[in-house]
């Protein structure tokens, strides 16, 4: 398969409006889309969703006017999590979806993602068919009469549609009386959309990362920053935390003690609750080579198999939907039931969680106790080119023998990000201040090798 020079693990992604992440490119990639994608009726229809950063607006705009140009239509919903375009798209009969977030990232980067009509991300052939008309621009340089050109319209009660669709994915004999959670939105996506389902649901809610201003999204809020929720939690006398990221995808949980509950944990919960309900598809799990060891040994203790993946939350998809499962997720929070969504939906995976809880009458620390986690270190820092790890002798020859130190008692990781100039080393042992000498130890012994070959 070619390498894609835009198209990442999850869309296009870079810093807004610098680099190739420009005007110019949404506009050719609404041009493309309304070209390379099948359509299921007479005019190809694209659903446009956001997050709330600055830079939303131009690309929104942009990709509206590329497709335009191209005889299509486009219906845009404002700011909304990921997960509701996925949906909405498919539930709307449009032909493809657009979500235009950096996710996790600050506010000056953003992405383009792109779901298609059944609400999955685009297969990689169609990612080549749109690369070909963004490296070729004059392709598409055809132009409509002004009797074809397309539409667009404002969705007004977008919303609304996705919100009465959570709500009715938790039980109806259940209600989340009683329950006070601290809910951190990061200042994004999900700003008003998971205040207002938790409460309809009954929960009294303390509502945290909810005021975006264009700048602040993910800004020491949100699932990459549990501490926030966790702090809030304390002080509060909660009974949990939901944390979530920019464009709501992913889920962070805090129990009423203040500690995280990560994705492994929301994971291990939730297959065994569809294992105890006979609806666990070949009583198995997809996770990414990122899970903790603990969750494999929870899992195997529960008979449940773990299939692992590359990281990536399209990859977890991709097993999923091969071997026809039903749950698969990352330890980030990306959590993926097929049962409700097509993609992580850090919105649905809490709605289950709390299903969980009320029905058990547990709490969340109870049931966290499902897993131990093995104690874990990760290192991301910065590269400034991403050789093949083979080239890297020294640091290949360190990891070997910490490998062979660790055996079965831990385990090594090493990979570049799918979406930034960053690399990860990931260590887990028994040990925590000896994986962290020994991460920090490979970590510099690639950064040096990496430097010596620029």
């Amino acid at each position: 398969m070619m390498t894609k020079k835009y198209f990442g693990t999850d869309g296009i992604r870079g810093l807004a409006n610098q680099g190739s992440l420009t005007v110019d490119l949404a506009l050719q990639l609404g041009k493309a889309l309304a070209h390379c994608l099948p359509k299921q009726g007479p005019a190809f229809k694209a659903l446009i969703g956001k997050d709330p950063r600055l830079s939303g607006y131009m690309f929104e705009a942009a990709i509206a006017a590329g497709v335009n140009a191209m005889g299509g239509d486009v219906m845009f919903t404002g700011p909304l999590p990921t997960p509701a375009i996925a949906h909405l798209t498919s539930n709307m009969r449009c032909d493809a979806g657009v979500v235009i977030s950096a996710s996790h990232n600050p506010y000056h980067d953003n992405g383009l993602k792109i779901f298609g009509a059944d609400g999955f991300k685009l297969p990689d052939e169609l990612e080549h068919s749109l690369e070909r008309y963004l490296e070729e621009p004059s392709l598409l340089d055809a132009q409509l009469s002004p009797r074809k050109i397309g539409r667009s319209r404002r969705i007004d009660d977008a919303a609304g549609r996705y919100i009465s669709f959570l709500k009715m994915i938790f039980p109806r004999d259940l209600s989340l009386h009683g329950l006070k959670i601290v809910l951190d939105c990061a200042n994004g996506a999900a700003y008003k959309i998971a205040p207002t389902v938790l409460w309809e649901l009954g929960a009294d809610i303390i509502a945290t990362g909810v005021e975006p201003n264009g700048f602040n999204i993910n800004d020491g809020v949100g699932a990459l920053h549990p501490e926030h929720c966790a702090d809030l939690v304390l002080k509060t006398g909660a009974d949990l935390g939901i944390s979530l990221d920019g464009d709501a995808d992913r889920l962070i949980m805090i129990d009423e003690r203040g500690n995280t509950v990560d994705g492994d944990f929301v994971m291990a919960i939730l297959a065994k609750e569809l294992k105890d309900a006979g609806r666990l598809n070949s009583n198995c799990l997809v996770t990414t080579l990122m899970s903790n060891l603990g969750l494999h040994h929870a899992m195997r203790d529960h008979g449940i198999e773990t299939i692992q993946t590359k990281v990536g939350d399209r990859y977890v998809v991709e097993a999923m939907r091969e071997k026809n499962l039903i749950i698969g997720g990352e330890q980030s929070g990306h959590i993926v039931l097929f049962e409700h969504s097509t993609t992580g939906d850090g919105l649905v995976a809490a709605l289950k969680v709390l299903a969980v809880m009320q029905r058990s009458g547990q709490k969340l620390s109870q049931l966290a106790k499902i897993m131990r986690r093995f104690p874990q270190c990760l290192i991301n820092f910065r590269v400034d080119s991403k050789p093949d790890f083979s080239l890297l002798v020294e640091s290949s020859s360190l990891i070997a023998r910490l490998e062979k130190k660790y055996g079965e008692d831990g385990r090594i990781l090493v990979r570049y990000s799918g979406t930034e100039p960053k690399c990860r080393v990931m260590i887990e042992g028994k040990d925590q201040d000896e994986i962290q000498t020994d991460a920090q130890w490979v970590a510099d012994t690639i950064a040096k090798e990496i430097l010596a070959l620029s």
